[in-house]
């Protein structure tokens, strides 16, 4: 009898697998998630750049400049004597202090030490001071005020910036220097 079952196996698991159809995927294509997703982060941006319209009316001491890239900025000391601003490869060195849209310090300049960025060849600042440090002459300081997608985004730092925070930064701008090359 046990030697039957065995015969019969191969020919019962053939049957029973042939009979079985794939699974199609579900699909979501009806485009409602993304089309959610993009209002919420209409309205997310809308929302910041009131708050930072608000900071800019209130605040007339200085002349706040708009960047084409979506965020706000004012010279706190202007160099005028200088023509030049850090480009691709050059070594820029800058102190900053990061507050939050009320003003109050998150990370400040001694926390954060004298830093050293080679322009556009790394991503270890964010976007906005990636862009901002581009527009700055030596021994510059300026405010930047940064929507949170110009910042940190969604995710915030994981530590003391938030998810969908904007950030007042200001930066000093100490020097900048060609990358050395391999001659040097």
């Amino acid at each position: 009898m046990l030697r039957k079952f065995w015969i019969f196996l191969p020919l019962i698991t053939l049957f029973s697998c042939s009979e079985q159809q794939a699974r199609k995927p579900v699909s979501h294509s009806s485009g409602t998630f993304m089309k959610e997703s993009i209002e919420r982060n209409k309205l997310l941006v809308a929302g910041e750049e009131d708050k930072i319209e608000a900071i800019i009316k209130k605040d007339t001491a200085n002349n706040y400049i708009a960047s084409q890239k979506g965020y706000w900025y004012f010279y706190q000391q202007r160099n005028t004597a200088d023509t030049l601003t850090p480009k691709k490869g050059d070594i820029a060195y800058f102190d900053y202090e990061i507050k939050d849209i009320e003003g109050e310090i998150i990370y400040s300049q001694l926390e954060l030490r004298p830093q050293e960025y080679y322009v556009d060849k790394e991503q270890k600042i964010i976007m906005g001071l990636r862009d901002g440090i581009k527009l700055m002459r030596k021994n510059e300081t300026v405010t930047f005020l940064f929507p949170s997608h110009m910042a940190y985004g969604y995710h915030g730092d994981e530590r003391r910036i938030r998810e969908n925070e904007p950030l007042i930064v200001t930066v000093t701008l100490r020097d900048f220097k060609p990358e050395p090359t391999n001659e040097d």
